[in-house]
């Protein structure tokens, strides 16, 4: 297996940000942002990173953009590193799988989360209130039970800490309702098409979150899409409600974490040789079911 690539540094290329996975760069009107293969599991960056998990977070976001771009547009320029800025051609091999030349917008500051499905968060909350941000949900459901219809939760997007699950109200105080109107048609419209999509090639996209920029007054799609990372992906074919599910995601990291007597705060245990090959070997087969080669 590959070595796993923790951290990436540009020399003499204007840094912008660096998130819990990713590195990003500016480049004027575009960004440059790098996947690495850290992992992270309750807003904790973990000590030990996942070897091809940057490279297949790519991949899959590339295609679910493309797959998507008939909804709504999107900030993907390229992935191919030969279409990128004369600045980067010293960092080629570097760069190669792992990178995406994308558009400058401003992003919104709310996390879309969509689910057909209750699970996380969203069973706690459900067990505790009946409801899920406020959305009011029939009594008797049990842990992964598909939703009566697909339910648009957002939340805060917090720099650091925890995002905070809020309502649909809350949201339209913060950017308005027009727009709140516009990102959640858009989140359920993206959502149901690649859940129907994954249905198809035996992987139920339980839940997923968007995040959506302005570029020239137009709302566009950005960051990731779909991924592993930012979704809950599960074997159709072992789909049994009223209880936990196995899944292609990191999922499989966070249930390893809860059997640890670790506080979910900084810093986070290492993983096992075990745990880490089986992650990449689920992120790999997801990809592979969902992407044609």
């Amino acid at each position: 297996m590959s070595k796993a690539l923790s951290s990436i540094e540009l020399k003499n290329v204007k840094f912008f940000r660096r998130g819990k996975v990713r590195e990003v760069y500016d480049l004027g009107d575009n960004l440059l942002i790098i996947s690495t293969d850290r992992v992270s599991c309750f807003d904790v960056i973990l000590p030990t990173a996942i070897p091809e998990k940057g490279r297949l977070l790519t991949e899959i976001s590339k295609f679910w953009f493309e797959f998507t771009r008939d909804i709504v547009s999107n900030h993907l320029v390229s992935t191919d590193v030969n279409d990128y800025p004369q600045e980067l051609a010293e960092y080629k091999d570097l760069l190669a799988g792992r990178s995406m030349l994308v558009k400058k917008a401003k992003p919104l500051p709310v996390e879309c989360i969509v689910r057909g499905y209750i699970s996380g968060s969203g069973w706690k909350d459900y067990q505790k209130t009946g409801s899920i941000c406020g959305i009011k949900l029939p009594q008797g459901l049990r842990e992964s039970d598909k939703l009566p219809e697909v339910i648009f939760t957002p939340s805060t997007k917090a720099e650091v800490g925890h995002d905070e699950n809020v309502s649909q109200d809350y949201i339209e105080q913060l950017i308005g309702k027009e727009i709140t109107d516009i990102i959640k048609e858009l989140s359920i419209a993206v959502y149901t098409k690649a859940r129907d999509y994954a249905e198809k090639r035996g992987i139920i996209i339980a839940d997923t979150k968007f995040e959506f920029g302005v570029i020239d007054n137009k709302i566009i799609l950005i960051d990731e899409v779909l991924t592993p990372d930012s979704s809950r992906f599960w074997p159709k074919d072992k789909y049994q409600p009223g209880k936990s599910q196995p899944s292609f995601d990191k999922q499989f990291v966070r249930d390893y974490l809860e059997t640890l007597e670790w506080d979910k705060t900084p810093p986070g245990p290492q993983l096992p040789d075990e745990i880490v090959e089986k992650t990449t070997e689920k992120y790999q087969q997801a990809v592979n079911i969902l992407i044609e080669k």
